[in-house]
């Protein structure tokens, strides 16, 4: 009997608890390859043409990660992503992939100062995105408790506490909300606490090592554990290498 390619659509039925992945793009022929290939990859996948379509999925659905195209009509990919990021809600933690052209090296900063965890330029090949996502997905998932005892690892600089096994960002009893690429990165400063950590390695490999794109995140994350983030007390820059996190322990 001729068995199926893995990403034909009826291949193998859905699992329960597949990754629920949203596309927004407003390229119609985009949208249905990756819908298509993402399905076949073992994903459950809505498609949306617009901001405003993917919003209508919003209200009614939960994604585990989004694919977000940067340059669509109407509301654009870093408008979109950054209100995603501004809402009181679990969506506001969902990773966000951008997808660019290959020329739009602003369009990339702006994304993921919006809250992207990563990019990926266009043209693309399919599976290179899937294993993309498997990536991002990957670290996004809960670590076992078993680990470790809740707290024993926590990590404090000033009024901030760290656990990197739950990737939980506190100040006092408030939880501070970041993006999956901020807690790998934090994940990577308190590794080796006062010790710095390279641009590359911060970037995860891949387009997302880019020094620039790093800089980018960096400040982001200042924004949110800085007084000022102008003169950083805890992220620190190490000059022409990368990064160092300033902790007690």
């Amino acid at each position: 009997m001729r068995r199926r390619p893995k990403n034909d659509l009826d291949a193998q039925p859905l699992a329960d608890d597949a990754f629920h992945l949203l596309i927004v793009d407003d390229d119609r022929r985009i949208r249905e390859l990756l819908k298509r290939f993402l399905q076949g990859e073992g994903y459950r996948v809505t498609a949306a043409e617009s901001a405003e379509a993917a919003y209508a999925h919003l209200r009614g659905l939960h994604f585990d990660l989004i694919i977000l195209d940067v340059m669509m009509p109407g509301e654009s990919g870093v408008e979109f992503a950054g209100k995603i990021r501004a809402e009181n809600s679990a969506l506001a933690e969902a990773p966000i992939l951008m997808l660019t052209a290959r020329s739009e090296i602003d369009d990339r900063l702006k994304g993921l100062e919006a809250g992207a965890d990563d990019y990926m330029a266009k043209p693309f090949e399919p599976r290179e995105l899937a294993l993309r996502v498997a990536s991002i997905l990957r670290r996004a998932a809960p670590r076992s408790p078993a680990t470790a005892p809740p707290g024993a690892n926590v990590v404090r600089f000033g009024e901030f506490a760290f656990d990197p096994d739950r990737g939980e960002l506190r100040q006092g009893d408030d939880v501070i909300r970041i993006t999956e690429r901020e807690r790998d990165m934090l994940r990577l400063l308190v590794e080796t606490p006062g010790e710095a950590v390279s641009r590359e390695a911060l970037g995860g490999g891949g387009g997302a090592a880019n020094e620039r794109t790093v800089d980018v995140q960096v400040n982001r994350l200042r924004r949110k554990i800085e007084t000022d983030p102008a003169n950083p007390l805890h992220l620190q820059t190490v000059r022409g290498f990368g990064y160092k996190l300033a902790t007690e322990r």
